[in-house]
């Protein structure tokens, strides 16, 4: 018969061990809850509304840069949007708005970066139907030209069809959608007014913004048109950026006290016919007004404001369509020639591949397309283009020069416009297909440098 084994006394030890082991996972799960219930630190407050606003939430990406824009969490902070007295419109000063801009961004962190480069497109049109059968079709290409450029570079993008100010229902209502764009956008450094007959010939050209440090308005314009003759279309208001400060929202209220808002506009129609030496219609304008403050303003007006001359921020259409055959056959040859321009790639990385076609096109004189051609005086909307325009000179003219800049844009996707009259029509590139390996030497070099 087997015979059990004996049961032993447990021994002091084992005893010890079990205590010890018991009171262990007692403390850990003591310490999980309490890490689970006490307040963060105010050293982690902010990070952790942060993360906790968006770590789940697939609206919050990275951009490009590597640096997450924030747009579903606002902190509770008090700002500037907490002032009863604050207003979007003209004639009701903000006071401190560089300091108050400041401040916003340190509580919106994530659109602190590169703040300094930040660019906000405003353009428009009125708010009722076309007159001109073909004018909306115009328009919304127009507004599609603007919004390929805003996308390629990364800049934000605001079409308004409301008239703000209701004496402002004119060329005028241009200043009063600045004005609001500027308040509305605290994360822009930049407001680019852009009219709507106005659009991108060279969709890789980049503002040179590190050039004007010093200004805060920048505008096309002809120096000695402007202070020889006087002229009131030695500037050009048709595109134009001013920079997101206190300087431009006061200026803005000084260009506003010329137009039909103030008592005085009457008295400002006639002394700017008296001024300028070729204004021959009556009413006080938004130009003519703009070239009244750089001949007599104040310095403080004048001396932060810069006349572009050195690329076409607004060049005349008149001039531009004759030669786009001729803008056409260079694109096409830089093409031929910088086999890496022919290469399939992404758009995301397009600016990359416009850099190249760019430094290509540098120094190439009249073969250098204009970077914006204004149609001035072709009215698409209501049809009541310049008399001096024969026949439909308008409607052909911005049917070629907007089918010239979506190649650039479709040749991302595959595809050119192989007629320059007819934008219906698109035929299939033809891509390099094979690089030989100094050009994938070249590409790989430009990665390295940036150029």
């Amino acid at each position: 018969m087997a015979r059990n084994k004996p049961l032993t006394k447990p021994s002091l030890f084992s005893d010890c061990k079990s205590f010890f082991l018991a009171a262990l996972t007692a403390t850990l799960l003591v310490c999980a809850i309490w890490s689970l219930t006490k307040p963060w630190t105010k050293a982690n407050s902010s990070s952790s509304t942060l993360n906790s606003s968006t770590s789940n939430d697939p609206n919050f990406c990275n951009n490009q840069a590597g640096q997450a824009f924030n747009r579903v969490h606002d902190p509770p902070e008090t700002t500037f949007y907490d002032d009863p007295q604050l207003s979007y419109t003209l004639g009701t000063p903000i006071e401190n708005w560089d300091r108050k801009r400041k401040l916003w961004l340190k509580l919106h962190p994530t659109f602190s970066g590169r703040a300094e480069n930040r660019i906000l497109i405003v353009t428009g049109s009125q708010p009722a139907p076309c007159k001109n059968p073909i004018g909306d079709h115009l328009l919304l290409r127009c507004f599609k030209n603007k919004a390929d450029y805003s996308r390629i570079h990364g800049y934000d993008i605001f079409y308004n069809t409301a008239c703000l100010d209701p004496k402002m229902c004119n060329v005028w209502a241009k200043v009063a959608l600045v004005r609001a764009a500027m308040v509305a956008h605290p994360e822009a450094e930049w407001i680019w007014w852009m009219d709507s007959d106005a659009i991108f010939t060279d969709m890789y050209f980049k503002v040179p913004l590190q050039k004007y440090n010093r200004y805060n308005l920048i505008v096309p314009g002809w120096p000695d048109t402007l202070y020889q003759n006087k002229s009131w279309v030695s500037v050009n208001t048709g595109s134009f950026l001013m920079r997101n400060c206190q300087w431009s929202l006061d200026f803005l209220d000084v260009w506003a006290s010329m137009s039909p808002r103030s008592p005085d506009y009457n008295f400002w129609g006639e002394t700017l016919m008296a001024t300028l030496s070729d204004k021959t219609f009556p009413g006080a304008d938004e130009q003519s007004s703009l070239v009244y403050i750089l001949l007599k303003g104040a310095r403080k007006w004048k001396d932060a404001i810069h006349l572009e001359t050195e690329y076409d921020l607004s060049s005349y259409w008149v001039g531009i369509i004759g030669k786009i055959n001729e803008y056409s056959r260079k694109y096409n040859e830089i093409q031929r020639n910088v086999p890496i321009l022919r290469r399939r790639r992404a758009e995301a990385v397009s600016q990359f591949y416009g850099s190249i076609l760019e430094q290509n096109l540098a120094g190439g004189g009249d073969s250098k397309w204009p970077f914006i051609t204004h149609f001035t005086g072709c009215q698409p909307c209501n049809g009541n283009h310049d008399p001096s325009y024969v026949g439909n000179s308008c409607w052909i003219g911005m049917e070629r020069a907007l089918n010239f800049a979506d190649n650039q844009v479709l040749q991302n996707y595959g595809f050119e416009h192989g007629d320059l009259n007819n934008g219906s029509f698109v035929s299939p590139l033809r891509f390099a297909f094979r690089l030989d390996d100094n050009e994938f030497g070249k590409i790989r070099m430009r990665n390295r440098t940036g150029r």
